[in-house]
Parts: structure tokens; sequence; C-alpha cells
């Protein structure tokens, strides 16, 4: 049996609206925090990009937007929050190859 050593890294992101580690081997952003809350998802390249312009044609709603944590627990971003979230993703949408 042979045993070989594979080296994962991860980059911290710390943003203003989120944080977590992007995995440059699975090409994933796991999600450690959303405006202070922790939770624990996985966005890959694909919902990374459906997420990123759903926020960018919805950024100019006066009454902001509700995205949920583990499928219940709305937390409400104003308009605000939405251009920061939309700017830490600008940031990370680098990092997905």
């Amino acid at each position: 049996m042979a045993v070989r050593k594979v080296e994962v890294i991860f980059i911290h992101i710390q943003g203003s609206i989120i944080s977590g580690e992007f995995d440059e081997k699975s090409n994933e952003f796991y999600i450690q925090q959303v405006k202070g809350f922790e939770t624990g998802s996985v966005l890959t390249k694909n919902q990374f990009s459906k997420l990123y312009h759903y926020l960018k044609a919805h950024e100019n709603q006066r009454d902001g937007q509700i995205i949920t944590l583990y499928d219940q627990m709305p937390v409400l971003l104003s308009q605000l929050q939405i251009k920061q979230l939309l700017h830490d993703l600008k940031k990370l949408e680098m990092m997905y190859e």
C-alpha cells in the first residue's frame, strides 16, 4: 500500500459581511461566518456566480434582501450590507479558476 501526502492550501478570507476559507484544490469557498453568525456552508464556483449575479441585480432595492443560513435562519441584509457583500464577493471572485 502506497501512502501519498496531499498538500491542501486554504486561504483565509475576511470580508465585511462574510469570512471563511478558500480551498484552492477543490475550488470551493467554505463560509464560516455571515454578518457575525457562525455557519458552515460551501460555495462552488457555480453557486458563487448565481449568488453574485442575483445580488448585483438587486443591489439597489431599498428593503434589502433576506438570505438564509442552514435553510432555516433568515438574515436580513440592508442595501448597504448588500453592497458590502458584493465587495467581499468581488475580492473572492478572483480566487475561483
